[in-house]
């Protein structure tokens, strides 16, 4: 990369923030108020119908655009594809819902019938989602537990184990879709920007240790009753321990060679994507296999190994959900609104940005929400989307979601009229595929070393959520892992790296002075940044800093330097009229009532403004009087990153201020953003102390100013303390 060595020359007057002003008038702006907004909101006119029609419905606008020849058959081959995975995982990930496999094709294809039309991707292939599932089971197992009696709802009667936790799996799905809808329609879409990248990848990998674990069973041919809750996990490992002589060998051996060939023929795919129109469908293949091998062997009878059974044909008439279920599942259904809109969001921001066009987060959560509301009308349990099935329809030419609707066909036509021929599937094999998928989000362990030598705080993240959602659970871990995520937040703004900046020979830039070797720092002259907000968190820690960075406190050099004039003014007193040495009499003769004077008193800063000359309080004082040594005359504080300032902080920043002005310190403020400035006035910052001449637009301004004003000042004016001095009078 070639480096810039151009030269540029601004010759401009320095300016402060008042003659600024002065030379360039200011528009201002009339912001509108709340009621100004709601006006706004609640007008219609054509315009804005035909833009909200477009928003809800984004069909119109990619269906207008649609281009026959050159997508269609992408689209076809793509939902084809695409449509085969989808039912292999539908059938699998029903197994994490605790549900029998063929609800999983319903997941397969009742939501994707709305997002089609209200979606506003067109790459993501929108179904069931491993982690969603697993918290969806997580509910259906406290519910209806496998070892136990069910909980005791009214809508229970009548209906046996898979029944109510179809209805327990609905109702949590169709509550799941109010909650995303009541978002979208708030326009609270923003909200996933609370859930960072690496908050997701730690949480997305426990999950992946969860599902894991669930599986076990599946492919030891063993009987564990699902267990929900803190330390479930735990638990679960402690059953299958218990129980592992008992594994069953047919399904342990077919689930080794089905994760052996589907990994290898997987790594294939991704080493020779470039060359393969269409990856492989080895999940399908092996799927067939498996279940021809079964139903010709007869391993159900032979060996004794659970098979997927009786698979429901067709579609049976909607359900209304059970207001009891709404009610002891709310806890437990938001994160799941939360999680699967995420994941979602994350997946579709990918494709869009790759395909140039545009996604909205707000539309989005709607879509997902009328999505779920839906498919849980007709037993199917929460949609997100896959990343491995968005990137088999987007990599096998899918450029709409018309391959969506032909893979959701696709599961139709399955659940319609093949489905029979699943049933001699074994529920090893589906444990298999489902392990064997997981190899993506269990890699993500590895991005720890990286956290942890790029971003301490983002790696304490990771580890945190992760943990937390690994023994706490998926629900509890995710608010777990946003609380760690904020606390990272509040430490990273209640604890900024604050700097000492000085300038770079020759230029009008200024660095830390601690990261360059040829730099200066003017003398007398403090430049003080902090890369963060001001607010009451904060403040003292400002102040702390602030301290520290100029080597002195004001607060006590004020107390120290009263103390020592309460003292010279006693001993003046007590000696003859005609002491008036160097006028050293007129300096500390003060008029006092009471010779006496208190702690609150000696606080009282001195007012030295008038005087004739002033006091070089960085002179040796005899005797037993020490006042702290200032060696600075001007403190610049750099507010460029500064982007608020709470009533609190405004406070704390006003008395250091004044503490600094009161010792004879120069205090200017560059940079700082107009809003704030506007603040500051509103407030009433701004007195005899601190005027407005103390902002500067820019650094470099306020430093030529204060080299100006510092330039020929005369020594003869600063008048020493000479303690020896006194010490030769004698009272008459």
């Amino acid at each position: 990369m070639a480096t810039l060595r151009r030269q540029y020359a601004v010759a401009r007057p320095v300016y402060s923030e008042d003659s600024f002003a002065e030379d360039h008038e200011k528009v201002y702006r009339v912001r509108k108020t709340m009621l100004d907004h709601l006006r706004e909101y609640v007008t219609c006119d054509s315009k804005r119908a035909k833009n909200a029609v477009l928003s809800l419905l984004p069909i119109i606008g990619w269906m207008r655009i649609y281009r026959v020849k050159e997508w269609l058959l992408g689209d076809v081959v793509s939902g084809i594809s695409t449509g085969l995975v989808a039912i292999m995982q539908g059938l699998a990930f029903s197994l994490l819902a605790s549900l029998p496999p063929s609800y999983g094709l319903y997941t397969a294809f009742f939501p994707m019938l709305t997002y089609f039309f209200l979606g506003t991707s067109r790459h993501i292939s929108v179904g069931s989602f491993p982690v969603l599932s697993l918290m969806i089971g997580a509910v259906v197992t406290r519910l209806v537990p496998d070892d136990g009696p069910s909980a005791n709802f009214p809508g229970f009667k009548g209906l046996n184990m898979t029944q109510q936790r179809v209805l327990v799996a609905s109702s949590v799905t169709f509550l799941t879709g109010i909650f995303q809808l009541a978002m979208g329609l708030l326009q609270v879409g923003f909200i996933v920007i609370y859930l960072s990248d690496t908050l997701v990848s730690g949480f997305t990998t426990a999950a992946a240790v969860h599902i894991l674990v669930s599986q076990l069973k599946f492919v030891l041919g063993l009987v564990v009753p699902g267990i929900s809750g803190p330390l479930a996990l735990i638990y679960t490992l402690e059953k299958i321990f218990v129980q592992i002589t008992s594994t069953n060998i047919c399904d342990l051996v077919m689930s080794i060679i089905i994760m052996v060939i589907v990994f290898i023929v997987k790594e294939m795919n991704d080493m020779y994507k470039a060359k393969l129109p269409v990856p492989i469908p080895i999940e399908v293949i092996m799927t067939v296999i498996a279940c021809g091998t079964s139903y010709g062997l007869n391993f159900k009878e032979r060996f004794g190994i659970d098979v997927v059974g009786k698979m429901v044909s067709g579609y049976e008439a909607p359900i209304a959900p059970d207001m009891d279920v709404f009610k002891d599942s709310a806890v437990e259904a938001f994160p799941i609104a939360i999680v699967g809109f995420a994941v979602a969001f994350s997946v579709a921001k990918v494709y869009s940005i790759k395909h140039d066009y545009t996604i909205d987060g707000n539309q989005e959560l709607i879509a997902f929400g009328v999505s779920n509301i839906f498919g849980a009308s007709f037993r199917s349990f929460a949609a997100s989307t896959s990343l491995s099935r968005s990137a088999v329809q987007e990599s096998s030419g899918g450029r709409t979601q018309i391959a969506g609707l032909i893979s959701a066909m696709m599961a139709m036509i399955v659940t319609v009229a093949i489905g029979f021929l699943l049933e001699p599937l074994p529920t090893s094999v589906l444990g298999a595929l489902v392990i064997v998928n997981l190899k993506g989000m269990l890699m993500q362990c590895r991005e720890i070393p990286y956290l942890w030598r790029r971003d301490k705080p983002e790696c304490v993240v990771w580890v945190g959520t992760c943990l937390g959602a690994i023994f706490l659970g998926l629900d509890i871990g995710l608010a777990v892992g946003l609380g760690v995520e904020l606390l990272t937040v509040i430490f990273r703004t209640q604890f900024p790296r604050c700097s000492v900046l000085a300038n770079i020979p020759g230029t009008d830039l200024y660095r830390d002075r601690k990261d360059y070797l040829n730099i200066v720092e003017p003398a007398g002259v403090k430049i003080f940044r902090i890369p963060s907000p001001i607010f009451f968190a904060n403040i003292e820690f400002f102040k702390d800093k602030l301290v520290e960075a100029v080597g002195f406190n004001p607060t006590r050099v004020l107390r120290k330097r009263n103390k020592a004039l309460r003292k010279i003014e006693k001993l003046l007193q007590t000696n003859s009229d005609d002491i008036t040495e160097k006028g050293l009499r007129n300096l500390f003769s003060q008029p006092t009532d009471d010779a006496d004077m208190n702690m609150k008193e000696m606080d009282l800063s001195v007012d030295l403004k008038d005087l004739p000359f002033r006091v070089d309080w960085n002179a040796e004082l005899a005797g037993n009087i020490g006042v702290p040594r200032v060696d600075i005359h001007s403190l610049i504080l750099d507010f460029s990153a500064v982007s608020f300032l709470d009533i609190s902080a405004l406070k704390g920043l006003k008395m250091v201020l004044k503490d600094f002005i009161r010792i004879d310190v120069d205090v200017y403020i560059v940079s700082c953003d107009v809003y704030i400035l506007e603040k500051l006035h509103s407030c009433m910052f701004f007195d005899d102390d601190i005027q407005t001449s103390i902002f500067f637009p820019t650094l470099h301004d306020a430093m030529l100013h204060v080299l100006e004003k510092h330039e020929g000042k005369i020594k003869s004016t600063v008048i020493p303390f000479n303690m020896s001095k006194l010490r030769r009078v004698r009272r008459p």
